[in-house]
């Protein structure tokens, strides 16, 4: 064996001694602390800066007359919400510019004329009759008009008929079937600068629809394309729609008449299916109270219905012993709950979503709907309400777990707000608070209302209603309140790298 001399040793040994003294004299000049000194933590949230809400109803040839928006509460620095109509191009001319947030404020628009068939590329198959509307609109907000920002759509005789809603990839809708409708539309708005292409899925009373020709429904960009489903579904009690998106992003509604040429009911979107759902904002109106639940999936589901009043929450009367097929949708009616404000919990085995309908509503609608939401997250906004000249408006306030304590506020034309109050809603009740009182408001004048639960509270679910007169009158509009956020969260970060600090 030949003998490794020593030269061969110590040449490299003797760069390695001269490498770490180097470094060492580094480390005297920089030093890399660890768990020393001020825990710098990342964000978890940041100011929103742009928003876009999409209002399908706005310039079409029917009963939407103009947009109310507001954006709450009111935060420093510039801002813009700018609402212009869908036109198939990104360079839409404004119809209305705002820069004040903490102001309500409304904009009309005209309709913009006939459906006319759409191209074939936009219809998800030869069985659903698919049309390119002229009608939409966008609002796109930045800066300080992004942050609580909310939308709705409203006729001309001042009431509120949806939801501008927000793009997204996925939208859940439960409602009556065509049995008593002679028009269900599904529209898709692209409110972006990519092409949309969605898919629907749907079952009705009698299981999912086998063989569903409704997919790959191409919606172009800056655009909105309107579906004709009650051919799909004749007969059908209850519809289920399962709205999905295999690229880009849309804004999906469904409206739902009983005659033609009349303005119907929109259907507000529920929350996505969960072992545990909420619909918040029963009226204390008298009348029936329908439940619509669907349950995707191949199992079973098994329901319990809770309702949760102003006397505490308890199971109504037809409410036991729910047993639901799995991939169908079902209509439960709930008459012990006529004339009860309350929001209504439901529980089960497996993820289910749900709407409820009452009587009410415009010219054509089956009804008035709530929907399964979630709770309040730092604050909730309505845009539009009314107070005298025959209007009513009430919010249902609901705790189904612990108790709440929350902040209302009423925001009018101007920078004045109202006075704020604080209401209590004790753990498994609901809480029926009159709006328009305030000074914010005045009378016969419309206004915005926030909802802002404080800290330490349990979860609130909250209902806007909107009744003809007193307690007893004709039901006009019900707003399930979700959140509208001034930030948005950040996920967290993991696996990060130590830095070296001078």
């Amino acid at each position: 064996m030949r003998r490794v001399s020593a030269s061969r040793v110590l040449a490299p040994l003797a760069v390695v001694i001269v490498l770490a003294a180097v470094y060492g004299l580094t480390l005297v000049n920089h030093t890399a602390t660890l768990g020393t000194g001020q825990q710098v933590l990342p964000p978890r949230s940041a100011a929103a800066t742009s928003v876009v809400r999409a209002c399908p109803s706005l310039g079409l040839a029917g009963p939407a007359a103009a947009a109310a928006l507001v954006a709450a509460p009111p935060t420093a620095g510039q801002g813009l919400a700018e609402l212009s109509r869908l036109n198939g191009t990104a360079n839409a001319p404004s119809l209305r510019r705002v820069t004040n947030p903490g102001r309500l404020s409304t904009a009309k628009v005209r309709a913009a004329g006939a459906e006319h068939p759409a191209a074939p590329s936009a219809s998800g198959g030869p069985h659903v009759p698919t049309v390119a509307s002229r009608g939409g609109a966008v609002v796109q907000a930045s800066g300080s008009m992004a942050r609580g920002l909310e939308v709705e759509q409203i006729t001309a005789g001042g009431i509120p008929l949806a939801r501008c809603g927000s793009p997204g990839t996925d939208f859940w809708f439960v409602g009556p079937g065509e049995h008593s409708l002679a028009r269900i539309q599904l529209f898709l708005v692209n409110a972006g600068s990519q092409p949309a292409a969605a898919n629907v899925e749907i079952s009705t009373d009698a299981g999912p629809l086998q063989g569903s020709p409704d997919t790959g429904i191409a919606v172009p960009p800056h655009s909105m394309v309107v579906q004709y489903l009650a051919s799909l579904v004749r007969g059908s009690r209850v519809l289920a729609l399962h709205v999905r998106t295999s690229t880009g992003q849309v804004v999906a509604a469904v409206r739902e008449t009983t005659h033609a040429g009349s303005s119907g009911a929109w259907l507000p979107a529920a929350q996505p299916p969960a072992t545990r759902v909420v619909l918040p904002g029963l009226p204390a109106a008298a009348g029936t109270r329908q439940l619509f639940v669907t349950v995707p999936g191949a199992q079973d589901a098994h329901l319990k219905l809770t309702a949760v009043t102003g006397k505490g929450s308890y199971q109504p009367t037809g409410s036991t012993g729910l047993d639901i097929p799995g991939g169908s949708a079902v209509s439960i009616p709930l008459p012990s709950l006529s004339g009860v404000p309350a929001a209504l919990r439901l529980s089960a085995n497996v993820p289910v979503t749900a709407s409820a309908m009452l009587a009410g509503g415009a010219s054509g609608a089956p009804g008035v709907f709530t929907a399964a939401s979630l709770p309040l997250q730092e604050q909730g906004v309505v845009a539009y309400n009314k107070a005298g000249g025959g209007a009513a408006s009430r919010l249902v306030l609901s705790a189904p777990g612990r108790a709440v304590k929350a902040r209302i506020t009423e925001v009018g034309t101007t920078r004045s707000a109202g006075k704020p109050q604080v209401v209590q809603i004790r753990a498994g009740h609901s809480l029926v608070t009159p709006l328009g009182k305030s000074g914010g408001s005045g009378r016969r004048s419309a206004f915005a209302v926030v909802i802002t639960p404080r800290p330490g509270s349990g979860q609130l679910y909250a209902g806007r209603v909107i009744t003809s007169g007193g307690a007893g009158g004709k039901v006009q509009s019900i707003f399930p309140v979700i959140s509208a956020l001034t930030t948005v969260p950040l996920p967290r970060v993991r696996d990060s790298f130590i830095t070296m600090v001078p």
